[in-house]
């Protein structure tokens, strides 16, 4: 329900000014990401320059540095965020442990309702969602990991604000005069009508004393949701965890009857899951990032701003078991010098994105504003277009990637060369998997016991008169695919057409697509596309599996 009206900055209330110590450039960098973000991850150069205030020439060096850092894709004069850049919301996500040790409990929530689940906390004067089991439905929730929320429009808020300050009902009254619309929450819809604080502060007081919490129609019609908190075993609320639905389905009063007993068995499940939790180790390697800032200096010089990639940098050196950091840790993890990372992490605190106490520095839910909500939507489909199309330049043949469908392979994405006599497969196509290299590759990829199953069913008719049609001879042809990692298949499939492809693999290893190159026979010799074609096709998979493991971390990533 991303709406598509004009967007301000999204904390409507004044900021204090920056102390001396603050690193601009990283300011300007965030800057740019959270106009990124808030544009729904692309934007011409020129519409950054106009939402940020910054000069077309600072705007065009910040995003430079991020296209390095491959935060950022350039084309043209577009620039679109990339996969990668949800490791700086993945740093967050990893300490605070949560979507780890809960979305289990969610998603089978989710799955035992029939309803789409969230956990979410809170970020200042709002809430913020950290996991999303989402029911695929004509009317369904379209949050997203990230996404913020005013507390007063949501089921979670008035649990989360029965443990707010007098500071903190401040500022959230502060922020309604601001912004009476809204419209610094581009995830919702503008407030359509004039909200009562006094209602707010009275769901607060009746959430503090029944323990769960009702947003009946408030972020827009038809959209009911019943909230429980999940208690840390010190007695805070970690998390809130909500069940949401649909006016057509179930009103608020049938949401909160039927939904609530069940979703109070799942918050105590999850209690548990949180008391039993052994406290994880913290890697004490060093990222190596700052020595590869100081080499993107040496090489792009002027055009490369290295306080805004070390400042970036400071966000990765937490994660799992790496919660809290000193100014110490944080410089040996980050290989900075200490005053570099101090100055970092006074800017990350100024703008919200970290908090200190004591010697101890945490990050907030705030950085999942810098790209993660757009990002968490991606496809793999998406991540690997890029990556195709590069594949493409250098090669100069068509490229594509295919999943198994049934006996078949699917194009799922593809990427012509653009030559007179060129291979063009289109989206969408479906060719018998074992007579291409895709699909062997795919078939090669399957555990050997559905392996054997899928070859003993699949009928294998001859496409061209070099076509392997004997399933004995495939699967010695499939075993040998497994050992050398690649398939090279010739005019099998058509005269004429050679192609060569490689595995795509997930986090865990498994094989869940294939990318190969398409070219006429007569472009190369097989031997040739050994030697000079398959390991640009390695390094690609390489580098979208990379995007792919990262974007994967706390967010299912889809084919299409």
């Amino acid at each position: 329900m991303t709406s598509t009206h004009a967007v301000p900055p999204a904390d409507p209330v004044a900021v204090p000014a920056p102390p001396e110590e603050a690193v601009a450039p990283l300011m300007r960098g965030i800057a740019v990401l959270r106009g990124l973000t808030d544009a729904g991850g692309a934007a011409g150069l020129s519409d950054l320059g106009r939402t940020t205030g910054l000069a077309r020439s600072t705007i065009d060096r910040v995003a430079g540095t991020l296209a390095r850092m491959g935060y950022v894709h350039l084309d043209g004069s577009n620039a679109v965020l990339a996969p990668r850049l949800m490791e700086l919301g993945n740093a967050y996500l990893a300490a605070l442990r949560l979507p780890d040790l809960l979305r289990n409990h969610a998603d089978g929530l989710a799955d035992e309702l029939d309803e789409s689940v969230s956990l979410a906390v809170a970020d200042g004067d709002g809430i913020r969602f950290i996991h999303q089991a989402i029911r695929r439905r004509a009317l369904s929730l379209s949050f997203r990991i990230g996404d913020l929320l005013p507390a007063e429009r949501t089921a979670p808020g008035p649990l989360l604000a029965t443990d707010w300050s007098a500071q903190d009902w401040a500022r959230w009254r502060e922020r309604r005069l601001a912004d009476p619309e809204d419209l610094g929450f581009p995830a919702i819809p503008p407030r359509s009508r004039s909200a009562d604080a006094v209602d707010f502060e009275r769901r607060v007081e009746q959430a503090r004393l029944h323990g769960w919490a009702l947003d009946d129609q408030l972020i827009e019609p038809g959209l009911v949701a019943a909230s429980v908190p999940v208690r840390a075993p010190d007695g805070r609320i970690a998390c809130v965890a909500s069940a949401v639905s649909h006016t057509s389905r179930r009103s608020a009063d049938s949401l909160r009857d039927s939904l609530l007993p069940r979703l109070r068995t799942a918050v105590a499940a999850m209690e548990r899951e949180l008391a039993a939790a052994p406290q994880p180790e913290a890697p004490s390697a060093p990222s190596g990032l700052a020595a590869w800032t100081s080499a993107s200096k040496q090489e792009l010089g002027g055009e490369f701003i290295t306080s805004l990639a070390r400042g970036l940098t400071v966000v990765t050196a937490f994660g799992e078991g790496r919660a809290e950091l000193t100014l110490s840790q944080v410089a040996e993890r980050t290989g900075l010098p200490r005053a570099t990372a101090r100055r970092a992490l006074i800017t990350l605190q100024h703008l919200g994105h970290v908090t200190v106490s004591g010697r101890s520095f945490r990050l907030t839910p705030r950085v999942l504003a810098l790209g993660f909500p757009p990002l968490s939507k991606t496809t793999l489909t998406r991540i690997a277009h890029p990556h195709l199309a590069a594949l493409t330049r250098r090669v100069r043949d068509s490229t594509s990637l295919s999943v198994l469908t049934g006996d078949d392979v699917q194009c799922a994405a593809s990427v012509p060369a653009g030559r007179i006599m060129d291979v063009d497969i289109a989206v969408g196509a479906r060719v018998p998997a074992y007579a291409t290299s895709t699909g062997r590759i795919l078939l090669a990829g399957l555990p050997a016991e559905g392996r054997t199953e899928r070859l003993a069913q699949v009928r294998m008719a001859p496409l061209t008169s070099r076509t392997v049609t004997r399933p004995t001879v495939l699967k010695a042809i499939l075993d040998r695919v497994r050992e050398e990692g690649y398939a090279l298949v010739e005019e099998e499939m058509e005269e004429g057409l050679r192609s060569i492809a490689v595995a795509v693999r997930d986090r865990d290893g498994s094989v869940i697509a294939a990318i190969n190159v398409n070219m006429h026979s007569s472009r190369r010799s097989a031997e040739e596309c050994v030697e000079d074609i398959l390991p640009e096709l390695r390094d690609t998979a390489a580098r979208i599996e990379g995007d792919l493991h990262i974007t994967g971390r706390f967010v299912r990533v889809p084919t299409v």
